[in-house]
C-alpha cells in the first residue's frame, strides 16, 4: 500500500474511532474491507491512539485563537497523524509529511483545511 493511501485510510480509521464507539480492530476490519494490513498504516493508527494525549498537547500549544474542542474532526485527525509522523516516526522529511497532510486535507476537508493544516504544522516544526 502506498503511503498516501495508508495515510488516507488512517484518517478514516482514526476519524471513526473519534466519532464512534469502535475499537481499533473493528474499525480496521471495516475500513480495509479484506485488504491486507499495511505496516505503515498500523504504525500510524496505533501510534496516534497510544500517544494521543501528548500529540494533542503539542497541537494545542501551537493553535492560535483555536482550541482542540473547536477543531473539525478531519483537521484534528490530520494534525494528529502528521504530528505523530513528525515527532515519533521521523522516517520522512518534514516537508513531505506536511505536504501529504495538506493534500489529504484538500480531499477530505473544506477549502480552508489545507491552509489551516499548513499553518499549524509549520509552526510545530519551527
Amino acid at each position: 500500500m502506498k503511503r498516501r493511501i495508508a495515510r488516507e485510510k488512517a484518517l478514516q480509521i482514526l476519524f471513526s474511532l473519534d466519532t464512534e464507539e469502535y475499537n481499533i480492530e473493528t474499525t480496521l476490519e471495516h475500513t480495509l474491507n479484506g485488504e491486507e494490513r499495511d505496516t505503515f498504516l498500523l504504525k500510524i493508527v496505533k501510534g496516534v491512539a497510544e500517544n494521543q494525549q501528548h500529540i494533542d498537547e503539542k497541537i494545542a500549544s501551537n493553535l492560535e485563537k483555536w482550541s482542540m474542542a473547536r477543531l473539525a474532526i478531519v483537521e484534528k485527525t490530520l494534525l494528529r497523524i502528521a504530528a505523530y509522523e513528525l515527532f515519533y516516526l521521523k522516517d520522512a522529511p518534514e516537508s513531505v509529511i506536511i505536504n501529504e497532510a495538506i493534500e489529504i486535507a484538500h480531499v477530505f476537508g473544506d477549502e480552508k483545511s489545507g491552509k489551516f493544516i499548513n499553518g499549524v504544522l509549520s509552526k510545530m516544526v519551527k
